[in-house]
């Protein structure tokens, strides 16, 4: 059940494409393919591997797909982390494990990337 590595972070921005251009043209991040989240956004990545998710603040039911942070997180001049997403092996034993614990969680899946999360 071992974490693999952390896979992305995701960022909820004031200014969605000037965050996006810091990330690509002064950190040098390449804007990768992203599922069809029903709000606008990024993925970025180095060496074809996602490294940053972002996505705007404001939105509407932004309860529904952002999970990490309360809806006025976002402050007047940066944004905010909104979770951290890590990679492992065996999704079921995290999911086991969260609930001997008591601890709640939140799972969805994206087909279309074939990937599997769980948000605690």
């Amino acid at each position: 059940m071992p974490l693999t590595e952390l896979n992305h972070y995701f960022v909820r921005a004031n200014d969605l494409e000037a965050t996006k251009n810091f990330y690509c043209d002064v950190l040098g991040f390449d804007v990768m393919p992203r599922p069809t989240f029903p709000f606008p956004g990024y993925w970025l990545g180095v060496n074809g591997k996602i490294q940053v998710h972002m996505g705007p603040d404001g939105i509407d039911n932004a309860e529904l797909y952002y999970l990490g942070t309360p809806k006025n997180a976002v402050t007047d001049h940066a944004g905010v982390v909104d979770h951290i997403a890590f990679l492992a092996s065996e999704p079921g034993q995290f999911i086991r494990r969260f609930r001997q614990r008591g601890l709640e969680f939140q799972p969805r899946s994206l087909p279309e990337f074939d990937l599997y999360q769980i948000f605690i």
